[in-house]
């Protein structure tokens, strides 16, 4: 009897994993599945490049004003179900904003809308790891973290494939479509009654958690790799391609062969390969990793190795940012993790929303290849970072 009493209990979480990871993929996909296309739509329906910057960079601007009240107010209510539904629901409810005005308006209110879907992000993260032991929690990370590179991977296949058959209307339909189903979703999902009360603790008691050396320089480390990761594979490295001749399908190939690398190296972050070595090693080797792809890629000059190259920053995503963010999360008490991932995360997306405006100064300055040597010089300064933390853990450890 008490066997089987296990096998049902056990049966019974991996029905719910499975249902939170399908709405991980879907709100991702419906948050993506437009981006590709999104400038090269808006200019040519008239938006002034200025208009399509600020268009673009309202996702950014949103989320980093909101991530930290988020995870503040998700460590008062000790609730992260109510989250992940708000944030299923925004992601459908922008893109409606883009169908029903599929302008530079519409788009503008998506993509803010889109910013508060994603300051949810920070539930959906603590949410899942808060299932798994300690020993666990980089491995749950890396798996998270792999279904939202699935969800981002299927929405760019959906668009290279879709976008010149059914244009940017009906993408923004399969966006609002994928929300609706992910909110349907999150109401089957089962939250635990917690016995950490964090409701007592007052907003200064728990901002404190923010000023813990571990946590500030990880999340600078993420903001690093966010930060080139969206300046580059997401921006200039398709300028790049469209300058060496590349046409727009391959322009979208590159998209997914970095989507694909992501998923797949999420996948091997995840396993008994990567856990061989410690973050202290993968960390700086992967930092390393994007200089060199920051080095190359505005240098080589042909379209298949800058595609072949792409497969660079998909492993800083799927392994760097994986180990970044159990880092960063380690040692956090459990009724502050919320509030620690709001800071987290809108540091990143400090990185996010800077790199690409002081990159795009310093290529129109000094040219393409200027602007990438300074991203990979911030690539090393990560290593440097990373490097320096480690050695003086150990040298606490040691005291010790």
């Amino acid at each position: 009897m008490t066997y089987e009493r296990s096998e049902k209990m056990k049966q019974k979480i991996n029905s719910q994993n499975m249902i939170f990871l399908a709405i991980v993929t879907l709100f991702w996909f419906a948050q993506y599945v437009y981006i590709p296309y999104q400038t090269t739509y808006l200019t040519a329906a008239g938006a002034a490049g200025s208009v399509v910057g600020i268009v673009v960079g309202a996702y950014g601007i949103s989320q980093l004003v909101l991530r930290m009240p988020v995870g503040v107010c998700a460590d008062r209510v000790r609730k992260h179900k109510p989250f992940i539904m708000a944030g299923a629901a925004a992601s459908g409810a922008a893109s409606l904003f883009r169908v029903c005005l599929c302008d530079e308006r519409g788009f503008m209110a998506g993509n803010l809308l889109s910013g508060l879907a994603s300051a949810m992000w920070i539930s959906f993260m603590v949410f899942y790891t808060g299932k798994f032991s300690k020993e666990d929690q980089q491995r749950a990370t890396s798996r998270i973290v792999m279904f939202n590179n699935l969800g981002m991977l299927l929405g760019f296949i959906a668009s290279t494939l879709c976008y010149s058959g059914i244009g940017m209307r009906n993408l923004c339909l399969l966006s609002v479509a994928a929300g609706v189903i992910a909110f349907c979703l999150a109401l089957l999902l089962k939250e635990e009654k917690t016995n950490v009360s964090g409701s007592g603790l007052t907003v200064p008691e728990l901002l404190q958690v923010c000023r813990g050396r571990r946590i500030i320089v990880f999340s600078l480390i993420a903001l690093i790799q966010q930060g080139i990761q969206l300046t580059t594979t997401m921006s200039f490295t398709n300028q790049i391609l469209k300058d060496c001749g590349a046409s727009d399908g391959l322009v979208g190939i590159s998209s997914i062969i970095y989507m694909v690398s992501a998923v797949c190296f999420s996948a091997l972050a995840s396993s008994k390969f990567c856990g061989r070595r410690e973050p202290r090693f993968w960390i700086p080797a992967v930092l390393a990793v994007l200089a060199v792809y920051c080095i190359l890629v505005p240098a080589v000059g042909r379209v298949p190795v800058i595609l072949a190259l792409q497969v660079l920053p998909g492993m800083a995503t799927g392994i760097l940012f994986s180990y970044a963010t159990s880092e960063a999360m380690q040692g956090i008490p459990e009724e502050k993790k919320s509030t620690a991932m709001g800071f987290f995360q809108a540091v990143y997306a400090i990185g996010m929303t800077t790199f690409p405006m002081f990159t795009g100064s310093i290529v129109s300055a000094g040219g393409m290849e200027s602007g990438y040597l300074v991203l990979a010089g911030i690539a090393i300064l990560g290593i440097i970072i990373a490097r320096v933390y480690y050695m003086y853990e150990s040298c606490n450890r040691e005291q010790k």
